[in-house]
């Protein structure tokens, strides 16, 4: 009796556990301090979003958490559909909103490269519509007063999500573009998947984002992410700040999940940076 009332507790919390973590969202706070972040730009408010995968029916209230932080930029970093959406109206109605009001910068993931070609170029003919940039192995200069920084955007192969222990061709990884970073320069790099941190900290990149692990799933305590979406375990780059060679990489754990997915310990996200020189 005792270790069947033990038992239905145990589900009921996990039940509780399941929904918090699939159905309501956080914001996550980071400060990103850098004697390269010019004066112009000190407390610079990022709003990081990514693996939508046109989930849920929230979009007012993560419109809403948005407004809370009175971010500068949006910026998201891909998968913001899934390949297995026959339409695209929960994300583009989320982009439409958000694009009266801030200035977005978006890259593709693998989900959107999995894409019927007509479809991906509805997406962005419509973002295109939106006013929002999307950044195809292209760069972008913010200015404010005589000061800037600059914003990269990469397209990686869908073949580097299927094996991400091959041999690296790094010239079609990282577009030419980053190879020109200058160092003097502060550098924001946005690339969807963020197994490939140490080819990206070769260059000049300060501050890297991006998603796509979707915080590894299942998350254990002391242990970390347990999956990424490669199917590998216990992937190394899940969730929050990374550092080599003082270059950083922030990974958002996502809004949503791709099915088959499940989210245990591991709440949906939005990221909120402020740059700090």
């Amino acid at each position: 009796m005792i270790g069947s009332i033990i038992g239905l507790s145990g589900l009921a919390l996990l039940s509780i556990q399941l929904y918090i973590d699939n159905m309501l969202i956080t914001v996550s706070k980071y400060e990103i301090k850098s004697n390269k972040i010019p004066k112009k730009f000190d407390k610079f408010k990022i709003v990081h979003l990514s693996d939508f995968h046109s989930y849920g029916n929230d979009n007012i209230k993560i419109v809403e958490k948005i407004n809370d932080e009175r971010p500068n930029i949006i910026v998201m970093t891909g998968d913001m559909v899934s390949k297995y959406d026959v339409n695209f109206e929960k994300f583009l109605n989320l982009a439409e909103v958000l694009s009266k009001k801030y200035e977005i910068y978006y890259i593709v993931g693998n989900h959107e490269i999995r894409l019927r070609k007509d479809d991906l170029n509805l997406i962005l003919k419509e973002l295109h519509k939106f006013g929002i940039k999307v950044l195809n192995d292209e760069k972008v200069t913010l200015i404010r007063g005589n000061e800037s920084i600059n914003i990269y955007g990469i397209d990686i192969p869908l073949s580097y999500y299927k094996i991400i222990n091959k041999p690296l061709n790094i010239g079609e990884v990282i577009n030419v573009l980053i190879h020109k970073c200058n160092k003097n320069e502060y550098n924001i790099l946005l690339a969807h998947n963020p197994l490939l941190f140490p080819e990206y900290a070769k260059y000049n990149v300060d501050l890297t984002l991006s998603g796509h692990i979707h915080g590894g799933m299942i998350r254990l305590p002391f242990i970390g992410a347990i999956l990424s979406p490669e199917r590998k375990f216990f992937p190394k780059y899940s969730s929050g700040v990374y550092e080599i060679n003082n270059k950083k990489l922030l990974v958002s754990r996502g809004l949503g999940h791709s099915r088959p997915g499940i989210r245990l310990f591991n709440k949906r996200e939005i990221v909120s940076i402020t740059l700090n020189c």
